[in-house]
């Protein structure tokens, strides 16, 4: 595989976790449901896979940035695969709606699963770069900007949630925006 395509498929990558990470944004503000401590660990693994495709688009396709991808995403998909052990018995319910028949957490799953096989794969065929820094691709740009917003409103997000401290396991407010404002 050739360094141009390999970009090119991190870039497209790259907005692929960048849309993860906005639906998470947009169903927190349009639906109300706001992230729990394993969510957030969630997006947390979604961040650094981001990362890790970032890198790869700046600074050239390497090993160690597809490692960064693996690690953020087995990560994160602990904390999925936690979160679908504690709702997967009858009756201890779910948390979040469900999209196309499965909740977030499921969908998180899946999608860190395709992460760690897409990086073995793209490790496979190589396409590294020949250590001479490339231009970035309007494509490579904008998904750099994208993720860097998206991962950014999520940051903010959590502060305000839960401050500088532990997250609470069921939020039903934004605590620190909350007693920042005296509410």
């Amino acid at each position: 595989m050739n360094e141009r395509l390999a970009s090119t498929l991190n870039s497209l990558g790259l907005l692929a976790i960048s849309f993860v990470l906005l639906f998470a944004f947009y169903a927190q503000f349009a639906d109300g449901e706001l992230p729990c401590p394993l969510c957030l660990l969630q997006r947390a693994g979604f961040v650094m896979v981001g990362v890790g495709l970032s890198l790869n688009i700046i600074l050239g396709v390497a090993p160690q940035y597809y490692g960064l991808m693996i690690a953020g995403a087995v990560a994160g998909g602990v904390a999925a695969l936690r979160q679908v052990a504690l709702h997967v018995v009858p009756g201890t319910g779910a948390y979040g709606d469900a999209f196309f028949g499965l909740h977030f957490y499921t969908w998180a799953f899946l999608v860190f699963a395709l992460v760690i096989l897409g990086s073995a794969v793209m490790l496979m065929l190589g396409g590294f770069s020949s250590g001479q820094r490339r231009r970035l691709s309007g494509l490579g740009l904008a998904a750099v900007v994208v993720f860097m917003l998206a991962s950014l409103g999520n940051g903010i997000s959590t502060v305000a949630e839960c401050g500088l401290g532990l997250c609470p396991d069921n939020p039903v407010s934004y605590e620190a925006l909350d007693s920042l404002l005296g509410r």
